[in-house]
């Protein structure tokens, strides 16, 4: 079950990535050419906010079931000096939670806005502070942090 959802949690990641910078894309062209806020535009709000969301319980779930987390707490004053283990039992968790914490609120806060620029500009500013925290958070194979594959696959 663990590397299913490894593996799920790895593919659902590209997922979220390309919601992301898509409505990242449209809030900007949006913005900027002064376009009405559309259903398709309030759909990927949406679906970015749903695929984020999914993500984040599969990276919960697979947190509880990690061996490297379950050494890491039973093992914290050792275990703190692995900079691999401290990613995925601390930072890794932390940041991808306030991302989402931070995604949410700023769809929330988008969803209200009554002016089409507001939305437009409220999605891209939330959104893009998401991305950055998303893209430092992630453990890319040229990741000083933790580095993982692109694709974990079983």
């Amino acid at each position: 079950m663990f590397s299913t959802l490894l593996t799920l949690h790895s593919i659902t990641r590209w997922i979220v990535l390309v919601f992301l910078l898509y409505s990242i894309y449209r809030a900007l062209v949006g913005y900027t050419t002064n376009k009405a806020f559309s259903k398709i535009d309030n759909a990927f709000r949406h679906w970015t906010t749903t695929f984020a969301h999914i993500q984040l319980m599969i990276g919960m779930t697979l947190y509880t079931q990690s061996a490297i987390v379950k050494y890491f707490w039973s093992n914290t004053k050792l275990a703190i000096r692995n900079l691999d283990l401290t990613f995925y039992s601390l930072i890794h968790i932390i940041l991808m939670t306030t991302a989402i914490v931070l995604l949410t609120i700023g769809s929330a806060i988008t969803k209200k806005q009554t002016n089409d620029k507001d939305k437009f500009k409220t999605m891209f500013v939330w959104f893009s502070i998401v991305l950055i925290i998303i893209f430092i958070s992630i453990p890319w194979p040229f990741s000083s942090l933790s580095s993982r594959p692109n694709f974990r696959i079983f």
